[in-house]
C-alpha cells in the first residue's frame, strides 16, 4: 500500500495536509491563519468567576475570551489546600478497596488517576487566584475554550505529564511483552522524580537512544516552561503548540508513509530541520514540490475535498450515507439504494452495513465530526450480523487519533458513539451559515412565498390611507403570482380600491419580500409584513 503525505501551504492564509493511501484520501487537516488556534497551548491564567451551580470556574488566560474550567479537569494538587481533603480522600480510597478488593486505581483517558473525593470548586479557588491551564478544546460558537489543569506536552515518542509521577505506556500498545520492554527502557533512562511520561504508540518499535533523545527534548522544554511560570505575571501564554506542519509530522508520520511532499520552500526547510533533529533516518522521504500545478490538483485531492461536505455520500454498489449535523449531535443514515445481494433482504442489509461502517469511520475522520454521533444502519434480524457490523465499525475507527466510544446496536438498529471534539468540524470551519435558509438547508417554495405575499397584500389593501402598493420579489415568485393568482390580485385591487404593482428582481434570495405602500399624494405609508 502506497502512502503519501501532501502539505499545501502556498497560500499563506491556509495550511492543508492530506494523507492518501493508493490515491484515496484517508486523513485531512485544515488550518486557517485568520483563525486563532489555542488547543494544546499552556497559559498562566486568573480565576475571574466561579459558578458553584455547575461546579466550574471561568479563567482569563489572556486571549480576550474567558476559558471554561470544570471541577473534573482540576488536578488534585489544587485540592490539598482544602481543609480535610487528604483525610477524606484517604477514607474514600479505603472504602473502595474494602468494597471492591479487585479494583485498581482508575485512570482517565489522558493517563492521570482521578481523585475519589472532589471538594466543591468554590473551596478550591477564589477570584484572583492564578492557575496553570492547558486548552483541551477550542471555543465553538459562543462558548469559550475548555481548559484543564492536567498538563500534557507531546514529543515524538513520549508525552510529558508533569503531575503524573510515573512512567506509563499508551493503551493502544496492547502487546504485553512490548509494554514491559518499553517500561524497562524508560526506567533505565531514569527520568526525573516527580515527573510523569507516557510512551506513545509511535514509540513502540523505537530504540532506547531515540527515546532518550525525545526525553531530553521534553526536559529542556519543561525547564523553560517552569522558568516562565515563575517569572511571568498572569494572564500570559507559557507554551504554544508547534505550527500545524511540525505538529502533524510529529503526531502522524510513521515508517509506513513513503513520501512527504511540501509545496513551499520555507515550510520545507522547517520540516527538514525538524526531521533531522527528531527522525534523521527519514529525512530523505521529504520532498520539495516545485511544480506550478497545485499539489492537491496534481494528486486529484481537490475533487475529493469538494465532496467531503456533501450531505449525501455514495457507497460502492449503489447505497449511500446521509450525514446531518445538528447543534447537539450528528445523525448518519444508511440507505441501501440499488444495492442487492442474491434477492436476500437480510444478506443485502448485512453486506450494505459492512460497507457503510467502513465509510462512516472514514467520513467521521475526514469531516472531523465530534460529540454524539448516531448511526442508523439498515435493520438486521440476526444477532451475529449485528455483532459483525459493530466489530467492523470498531476496527475501522481504530486508526482515528481522536478518542471514541462505541455502544452496542440498540433494538432500533442504531449504533451510538461519541468522538472527542477538540475544535469545530471541518464544515463549521470552512462554511458560514447561509443568510437565506439560516442554516436550515431549505428555503420556501415559490408557491409558499406567493401565498405569504398574497396575505400581506390583503392586509395592506384594508388600510384606508393606502392607494398604491409596490411589491419587489424574486423572479420565480412573481411568475407564480402572475400565472396562478392574477384573478385574485385583480379582486384585491377592486375591493380595496388600490393599485398593485408587482416587480421581479434578479440577484435576490428566494424569500425576498419588499412591500412599499403610498397614499393618494404618492407619499410613502409605513407598512410591515405584520400589517401594521
Amino acid at each position: 500500500m502506497k502512502q503519501d503525505m501532501l502539505i499545501n501551504v502556498r497560500q499563506p492564509e491556509e495550511c492543508r495536509i492530506a494523507v492518501i493511501e493508493n490515491s484515496l484520501l484517508e486523513e485531512l487537516y485544515v488550518e486557517r491563519t485568520t483563525h486563532d488556534n489555542y488547543a494544546g497551548n499552556i497559559y498562566k491564567g486568573v480565576i475571574v468567576n466561579l459558578e458553584p451551580s455547575i461546579q466550574a470556574a471561568f479563567v482569563d488566560f489572556g486571549v480576550g475570551r474567558n476559558g471554561f474550567l470544570h471541577i473534573s479537569d482540576v488536578e488534585p494538587c489544587y485540592f490539598k489546600q482544602v481543609p480535610g481533603w487528604v483525610e477524606k480522600e484517604h477514607n474514600a480510597a479505603r472504602d473502595e478497596r474494602a468494597n471492591f478488593p479487585a479494583a485498581r486505581n482508575t485512570f482517565h483517558d489522558d493517563g492521570y488517576s482521578r481523585p475519589r473525593f472532589k471538594p466543591p470548586i468554590q473551596d478550591i479557588f477564589k477570584r484572583g487566584d492564578e492557575v496553570l491551564v492547558q486548552v483541551i478544546k477550542e471555543g465553538i460558537g459562543n462558548k469559550g475554550p475548555t481548559l484543564s489543569t492536567y498538563i500534557s506536552i507531546p514529543g515524538r515518542y513520549l508525552v510529558l505529564m508533569p503531575s503524573l509521577g510515573r512512567v506509563g505506556v499508551s493503551r493502544k500498545i496492547d502487546d504485553e511483552s512490548v509494554r514491559r520492554k518499553l517500561k524497562d527502557m524508560m526506567r533505565d533512562l531514569r527520568p526525573p522524580k516527580g515527573l510523569g511520561f507516557i510512551v506513545r504508540t509511535a514509540g513502540a518499535d523505537r530504540t532506547q537512544k531515540e527515546l532518550s533523545r525525545d526525553l531530553s527534548y521534553l526536559m529542556r522544554l519543561w525547564k523553560v516552561i517552569v522558568r516562565r511560570v515563575k517569572k511571568m505575571p498572569a494572564p500570559i501564554d507559557i507554551y504554544e503548540e508547534s505550527d500545524m506542519i511540525i505538529r502533524t509530522i510529529r503526531d502522524i508520520f510513521s515508517s509506513s508513509i513513503d513520501t512527504i511532499y511540501i509545496d513551499e520552500e520555507s515550510a520545507y526547510e522547517r520540516a527538514k530541520e525538524f526531521l533531522q533533529f527528531v527522525m534523521p533516518k527519514y529525512t530523505d522521504r521529504l520532498q520539495y514540490y516545485a511544480e506550478k500545478e497545485p499539489i492537491f490538483h496534481k494528486f486529484g485531492m481537490d475533487k475529493e475535498i469538494a465532496r467531503i461536505n456533501h450531505r449525501r455520500v455514495p457507497l460502492k454498489g449503489g447505497g449511500s450515507l446521509v450525514i446531518d449535523q445538528t447543534e447537539a449531535l450528528v445523525a448518519i443514515d444508511v440507505n441501501s439504494g440499488s444495492f442487492r445481494t442474491d434477492d436476500n433482504a437480510e444478506e443485502t442489509a448485512y453486506q450494505m452495513n459492512i460497507i457503510a461502517a467502513k465509510e462512516i469511520a472514514r467520513q467521521i475522520r475526514l469531516r472531523d465530526l465530534g460529540g454524539v454521533i448516531v448511526n442508523d444502519f439498515i435493520d438486521m434480524k440476526k444477532d451475529v450480523h449485528r455483532r459483525s457490523v459493530e466489530r467492523t465499525l470498531r476496527d475501522a475507527i481504530k486508526r482515528d487519533r481522536a478518542r471514541t466510544k462505541i455502544l452496542k446496536t440498540s433494538p432500533f438498529g442504531l449504533i451510538e458513539m461519541t468522538r472527542q471534539r477538540v475544535r469545530p468540524s471541518l464544515k463549521r470551519s470552512v462554511y458560514q451559515e447561509c443568510p437565506c435558509c439560516h442554516g436550515g438547508g431549505v428555503v420556501k417554495s415559490p408557491e409558499s412565498m406567493a401565498l405569504e405575499v398574497f396575505r400581506s397584500l390583503v392586509l395592506a389593501s384594508q388600510q384606508p390611507n393606502i392607494t398604491k402598493i409596490r411589491v419587489n420579489l424574486a423572479d420565480e415568485v412573481v411568475e407564480y403570482l402572475n400565472n396562478k393568482k392574477r384573478i385574485e390580485l385583480a379582486a384585491i385591487e377592486k375591493e380595496g380600491n388600490v393599485e398593485i404593482l408587482i416587480r421581479a428582481q434578479i440577484d435576490v434570495w428566494p424569500e425576498h419580500i419588499e412591500i412599499e405602500c403610498f397614499d393618494t399624494t404618492n407619499k410613502p405609508v409605513p407598512f410591515n409584513l405584520n400589517g401594521t
